[in-house]
Parts: structure tokens; C-alpha cells; sequence
């Protein structure tokens, strides 16, 4: 994708590459988008690489994602909306989403507690994008109604193999053979 240079219209959160850390940028500043695969942005602002949702790209001139979740009537978290979120998230550098990539291993669902509890793996355990994608996960099943707690695991047992992906995802990355 060709660099833009874009104002932020808002205050807008975001996330540092690669450690993950919530950090926030000031309506008014200038960065420039370096990469948006999946929904989201990777920008650079004041030398320092930053991840904005992509829910949140109103803050930055465009169209935000929306994240819209069936009618629930009830208390209950649930599982499907669980589901539902973290296929919307997507690897920054395949565009291919989480469960399709086959990194969710297990996901569980606690009423009592209001949790979603979610283990997942990476493509390789030295990712350094591991802990972005555990906080886009973290964000995105917040998002859901009725989830008032999230906890992400990142497990590497079993190791991850391009087995686990679906055949749409392998079609996709081209690793169908």
C-alpha cells in the first residue's frame, strides 16, 4: 500500500508494535499510515509504530469497521458472538482472519464471571506480532455483548501447521497443495 499522510480527527487509542502497550494519540496530530490489511492500520507517529482498530478509523478520516453482533436477549455471553469477533480480526501481514488461519485453538465462554476465555497460537512461537494479535483479540471480544472480561492464552502445544487453516485461508495464501 502507498504511505498516506492523514490528520487524526479525534483522540484515537491504539497499540504499540510489537509490545501491545494501549497507548492513545491526540486529536489533531499527523501519521502516516503505513499498512491497512484486515481492517486495521499500522501507522508511525512521533517514531514510534502504532496499531489503530479498525473500529476506531473514524479517528483518522475512514470509514470505521462495525462489529454487529445478532440481537441477544438475554444476560448470557454469547459463544457465536464470541466467534464473531475474533473472525474479525486478521493477520498484519496475511489477510486472512485468526479463526480461518486456524490460530484458535479453544475458546470458553463463563457466565458466572462474565468471561470469554480464549486459547490461541501464533504461525511461529518468535512472532513478533504475537502480542498485537492477542490485544486486537482482547479488543475485539470486548466488544461483544455482555463480555465484561477477556483472557487471551497464548499456547504453542500443538505447534501450529498450515494444516489447521482452512481451505478458503489456503487457497488465499496459496499454500493449497
Amino acid at each position: 500500500m502507498q504511505q498516506n499522510m492523514v490528520v487524526t480527527q479525534r483522540e484515537c487509542p491504539a497499540r504499540r508494535v510489537p509490545s501491545g502497550q494501549l497507548t492513545s494519540i491526540p486529536v489533531g496530530q499527523f501519521i502516516s499510515i503505513k499498512q491497512d490489511l484486515g481492517g486495521n492500520y499500522t501507522v508511525t507517529w512521533q517514531g514510534n509504530m502504532l496499531r489503530i482498530d479498525g473500529t476506531d478509523a473514524g479517528a483518522i478520516g475512514r470509514e470505521p469497521e462495525q462489529l454487529i453482533f445478532s440481537k441477544n436477549n438475554s444476560d448470557a455471553i454469547s459463544e457465536a458472538h464470541v466467534w464473531q469477533a475474533i473472525k474479525s480480526v486478521f493477520d498484519p501481514e496475511i489477510p486472512v482472519n485468526l479463526v480461518d488461519l486456524g490460530l484458535i485453538y479453544n475458546v470458553e465462554v463463563d457466565q458466572q464471571s462474565k468471561s470469554a476465555n480464549i486459547q490461541m497460537t501464533l504461525t511461529a512461537p518468535g512472532c513478533g506480532m504475537g502480542p498485537i494479535l492477542v490485544s486486537d483479540v482482547e479488543y475485539r471480544v470486548a466488544l461483544a455483548p455482555n463480555v465484561e472480561n477477556v483472557n487471551v492464552e497464548l499456547v504453542f502445544d500443538p505447534p501450529w501447521h498450515k494444516d489447521m487453516m482452512s481451505e478458503e485461508a489456503q487457497l488465499e495464501t496459496g499454500l493449497f497443495f
